[in-house]
């Protein structure tokens, strides 16, 4: 233990003594020329830049023919689905159904022997 003790202590004096060797008094004399010295150059302004309008391209104007009006079949006139249409197709349709029961009729022969078919 007292080898470690000693060892620390010559250890702390050789520490203090190495930072007295570098304690020391600077003294500086200066004379004022200064060195090189790097000035940036002067700006230099251009003049602002002048813009023409870019030209402006039209096409050439373009002629479509018309094209050709067809009437064909198809077109039933402005009163055929008009006011009504309904009615009317009802009326149609009851007129050729007794139509057909009225052919149905007298071409059936009702066991008499007088029917439109016979021979």
């Amino acid at each position: 233990m007292r080898k470690i003790a000693t060892l620390c202590t010559l250890a702390a004096v050789a520490g203090l003594a190495s930072s007295a060797a570098f304690a020391r008094v600077d003294v500086d004399i200066g004379i004022g020329v200064p060195g090189p010295v790097y000035v940036a150059p002067a700006p230099v302004y251009q003049p602002v830049p002048v813009y023409r309008a870019a030209p402006v391209y039209e096409p050439a104007p373009v002629y479509v023919a018309p094209q050709p009006v067809v009437v064909g079949p198809g077109y039933y006139g402005p009163g055929y689905y008009g006011p009504g249409w309904r009615q009317r197709e009802w009326r149609e349709r009851e007129w050729r159904e007794h139509e057909r029961r009225d052919r149905d009729w007298h071409d059936h022969d009702h066991g008499r022997g007088r029917g439109r078919d016979r021979d």
